[in-house]
């Protein structure tokens, strides 16, 4: 069984969301999460498998076909390939705002089981890993009840902002929230799942939003991306055998293809 997360950015605050609204989309995510095992719904369509024809995912296991498809995956991870840089072209990549960006994570309302120290630290990561793009990121600790920099992002844990989603970005706002409500969702279902692995790839994905990767990658494997597109085209993979061998394909941290966009668009 593998773990589907689909996070789209907001660009602006373009309607109002209602409690009820988030309590609607926080049932529909729910129900995704009794259906398909572990997978969050998307807002336009279930996050699905690849295209490419490839048998019954069956769980991980330790010997040669195994390893030699884990070694696909992290060759995918390590290097991009001419033509790899491929988008959904849901979004319109641009410069982020700033060659600076400061992150502030907040940790009121997070899941007991995350401890503050264990979520700065996943978050120390995905900006460090980001930060071979060429940006500066930085990140910093929001005290309880404290009051972030006017200019940083927040980084902090509400169900109203992240709209029935694990993770949400919005630009206008200047902040990434979280959803506690998943997280608890996902730890009572599957609760041996490393659910920090969720959370580092949640804000890896929320982090690239920021640097200006608005349009989600087609390649499975890549941070950025997403699996289907909700009209029957699906994500790509070098090698369709190496699908099924891993919980969640899509990477943890920035790829060399997410990391090539952002270097072309911050140039």
């Amino acid at each position: 069984m593998r773990l589907v997360v689909w996070m789209t950015p907001i660009g602006a605050d373009r309607r109002t969301v209602s409690p009820a609204d988030v309590v609607r989309r926080l049932r529909r995510a729910l129900a995704g999460l009794v259906l398909a095992g572990l997978a969050c719904t998307a807002p336009l369509a279930w996050a699905q498998r690849p295209s490419t024809p490839t048998p019954t995912p069956t769980p991980a296991t330790s010997g040669p076909a195994s390893q030699a498809s884990a070694s696909v995956r992290d060759q995918e991870i390590a290097s991009c390939q001419t033509g790899e840089l491929r988008t959904w072209a849901d979004g319109r990549d641009r410069p982020a705002a700033s060659r600076t960006l400061r992150f502030a994570y907040r940790h009121d309302g997070a899941p007991s089981w995350f401890t503050a120290s264990a979520v700065l630290a996943l978050v120390q990561a995905s900006a460090q890993a980001w930060s071979a793009c060429g940006l500066t990121l930085q990140v910093l600790s929001v005290p309880r009840d404290g009051v972030p920099p006017e200019d940083a992002i927040q980084i902090l844990w509400s169900e109203v902002g992240s709209r029935g989603q694990f993770g949400l970005a919005n630009l206008a706002a200047r902040s990434l929230s979280l959803s506690p409500g998943l997280f608890g969702v996902l730890r009572q279902r599957r609760p041996q799942y490393p659910a920090q692995e969720t959370l580092q790839m949640t804000l890896s994905h929320e982090m690239g939003h920021f640097l200006g990767l608005m349009a989600h990658s087609r390649r499975c494997v890549d941070v950025m991306s997403y699996y289907d597109d909700g009209r029957g085209q699906r994500c790509s993979l070098r090698d369709p055998a190496s699908w099924g061998t891993v919980i969640e394909y899509r990477a943890q941290l920035p790829t060399a293809c997410d990391l090539e966009r952002c270097r072309a668009l911050n140039r």
